[in-house]
């Protein structure tokens, strides 16, 4: 045998063989394991649970272009995310703003901020302690939609509310 075929064989057996073990990090559905979107965990079914939150809940607000006023229907999601957090003291949270591509750098890393912090000011006038959120802003630099045109920027123009577990920071 060839030096070649010798080595295509063995790195075929080393693919074939780090795949053989799917549950490797726990389960594979995501109760109990880690992964997912932001590390969620639980059955969406389980109200106490992140994936529940994530799903039945909802993570995230929309904003309108240069906007940092919440919406209706924002608020409606949020009284949603006060009560659950409200119920469910173990967890804390992050409150991520983001912008859409338009305007500079430095003008959406400033208005994902506000974003971020009109969402925290809601949560802690619905009771949720304010020692178990914090905000990050990211602006521009971590799109969900890519593309130029309004659909892509509606879907970037958000604050999505992270939980983790522990009520603090």
């Amino acid at each position: 045998m060839t030096r070649i075929t010798t080595s295509i064989l063995l790195m075929t057996a080393l693919a074939v063989s780090a795949c053989s073990n799917a549950d490797r990090f726990g389960s594979a559905n995501g109760a109990g394991g880690a992964g997912g979107a932001y590390g969620a965990n639980g059955s969406p079914s389980d109200p106490t649970s992140v994936a529940y939150f994530n799903q039945t809940i909802g993570d995230r607000v929309l904003f309108l272009v240069d906007q940092s006023t919440l919406s209706p229907d924002a608020t409606v999601t949020l009284d949603g995310q006060a009560n659950w957090m409200n119920q469910n003291t173990a967890y804390s949270a992050t409150i991520e703003g983001h912008a859409d591509e338009q305007g500079t750098r430095e003008y959406n890393l400033a208005l994902g901020a506000r974003r971020a912090n009109a969402v925290k000011e809601y949560l802690v006038s619905r009771g949720v302690s304010p020692n178990r959120l914090q905000t990050v802003t990211y602006g521009k630099e971590r799109p969900i939609a890519i593309c130029s045109e309004e659909s892509c920027y509606a879907k970037n123009r958000r604050a999505v509310t992270v939980l983790a577990a522990g009520a603090g920071f």
